[in-house]
């Protein structure tokens, strides 16, 4: 993991096997809303919609869906949804977390659907379960995770056990929840005291969610650029991560640290629009607004006299490097990729694979679902903010077209 502080921006690279593969971005103004807890004033109910608008203070009114009023937990919901208006009226105050930050002229997407994130939990107020990372895949484990979580939850409180859990210690895992219990207790009390619109929680900075959602045991080294900031990462370390301080490394180059690694290269071609794979093939990608086109075209790459072997083995790079891409570019919303056409099912199932063991160590939830009529493969990915097009480049003021920041 590198990190490097320039012209205002903090940036974030995530390099696995030498391939730069996660990159995050930060202008310190322009933080991330995505997450913060607001209270909010029921500004519009539209029963047509299922849905209501609410004022959180910010330019644009909030989007509240009906499925984000009912509870969370399933076995709570009634049978048949009822309608919107029975749930909230007009002047009704509610509080209300980010789940999707405003983009183009749509305003946020909020939910009274609250998760708290610490390090190795997630506190759900009022959502009555234990869950287990999904990436915990020992069952002894996953049952030792739930038996800790049902010991230390009350009755309506919801707790997740995150991937990072696994192998804690149970008051370590406790103490972590009873934190974030803590810090809604203290939401609930400034909440009562405060008018509707507010800003009752800002989730954490961006250095501070970077130590809690990013640098974890799989993390071999973080080098840092900007030595001003050694000091609290080890300090914070030092409470929620001691056995990572000694990872934690000071970058003592004089040519920025992104591009004496050969990051900046890197950064500069993933938002190419025709991205080559080593054989030769190579991929075109759309981005609009509601979806991502991805088309696979094999180029340059033949087998000769056998067009099943080469959409094959084109489509085996393309898969590795779309994977690769959604993570890196941070794509979100509805994902369509047209591969080679393949004949043999065997071919077409490693395909999928292939995809799916690319998708796996991804943070960000993505739902494979497979091949549509057209034989378009969809896949679907959270967006919770704008993805990394719009935070890493700006407009050519001589031609128009979106180029890559050269920090």
């Amino acid at each position: 993991m590198f990190m490097q502080c320039r012209s205002g921006r903090h940036e974030v690279a995530i390099v696995e096997a030498g391939h730069l593969v996660e990159w995050f971005t930060e202008i310190p103004d322009e933080s991330q809303k995505a997450g913060n807890l607001y209270k909010g004033r029921v500004v519009n109910v539209v029963p047509g919609l299922q849905a209501a608008f609410v004022d959180i203070g910010l330019e644009k009114n909030a989007y509240l869906y009906l499925d984000d009023v009912l509870p969370a937990h399933l076995d709570k919901q009634q049978m048949a949804k009822p309608p919107i208006q029975s749930l909230l009226r007009e002047g009704q105050t509610v509080i209300v977390q980010m789940k999707k930050e405003a983009t183009g002229t749509k305003g946020a997407k909020v939910t009274t659907h609250i998760t708290l994130p610490g390090r190795w939990t997630v506190f759900l107020p009022n959502a009555g379960y234990v869950a287990v990372s999904r990436k915990i895949e020992d069952e002894e484990e996953r049952n030792r995770l739930t038996a800790i979580g049902e010991a230390v939850r009350q009755e309506e409180d919801g707790l997740i056990m995150r991937t990072v859990a696994a192998g804690m210690a149970e008051d370590v895992l406790k103490n972590d929840f009873i934190w974030l219990k803590r810090v809604w207790d203290d939401l609930l009390g400034r909440a009562a005291e405060m008018k509707a619109p507010s800003l009752l929680y800002h989730d954490l900075d961006f250095l501070s969610r970077v130590i809690r959602d990013q640098f974890t045991d799989e993390v071999t080294e973080w080098m840092v650029e900007d030595h001003s900031l050694l000091d609290r990462i080890r300090t914070e370390l030092s409470v929620v991560a001691p056995g990572l301080i000694d990872r934690v490394k000071a970058y003592q180059g004089e040519e920025p640290l992104f591009q004496r690694y050969g990051l900046h290269a890197q950064r500069e071609t993933m938002y190419r629009r025709k991205q080559w794979l080593p054989s030769g093939g190579y991929l075109i990608i759309d981005p609009t607004e509601a979806l991502t086109v991805i088309d696979v075209n094999s180029g340059k790459y033949t087998v000769e006299d056998d067009l099943e072997t080469t959409a094959f083995l084109t489509n085996m790079e393309a898969a590795q490097h779309i994977a690769r891409l959604i993570r890196l570019r941070d794509l979100g919303g509805i994902i369509l990729t047209d591969f080679i056409d393949m004949k043999e099912e065997s071919h077409i199932q490693q395909v999928e694979n292939e995809l799916a063991k690319g998708i796996y160590p991804d943070r960000t939830h993505t739902h494979l679902v497979g091949w549509t009529r057209l034989q378009l493969y969809e896949m679907t990915r959270q967006k919770t903010r704008p993805s990394n097009y719009g935070a890493s480049t700006e407009l050519c003021s001589c031609c128009g077209r979106k180029m890559g920041f050269s920090g």
